[in-house]
């Protein structure tokens, strides 16, 4: 099964910064940079804006929980918003070239 992660990043170089580490570590097939978007939240207690950069990364689901690790401890901002979750549908095609990753150290 193939799986999705989505984390918010400060700037594009960051967002590629972070899909490199992921891919060259083996724990994502690709990283999607998505931007610049404009982003809405709200962070302690305040309504905020932000210019950020998406960053979209595919992978196998038996790494996700590894991906979304992996991704929280490289991330520049303190608490970043990381999200994963299995895809229900995958070609085949994805599904065989994500299931080759390996992680890190294999």
């Amino acid at each position: 099964m193939s799986a999705l992660v989505w984390c918010p990043c400060p700037d594009e170089e960051t967002a590629k910064s972070l899909a490199r580490i992921l891919v060259e570590e083996k724990l994502a097939g690709c990283g999607n940079v998505v931007g610049p978007m404009q982003s809405v939240f709200c962070w302690q207690g305040k309504v905020d804006e932000a210019r950020e950069f998406g960053l979209l990364l595919k992978t196998d689901a038996r790494l996700l929980e590894q991906v979304v690790a992996r991704l929280e401890q490289a991330h520049p901002y303190d608490e970043p918003a990381v999200l994963g979750w299995r895809c229900d549908a995958a070609g085949e095609a994805t599904r065989a070239w994500l299931g080759a990753l390996t992680g890190p150290g294999t």
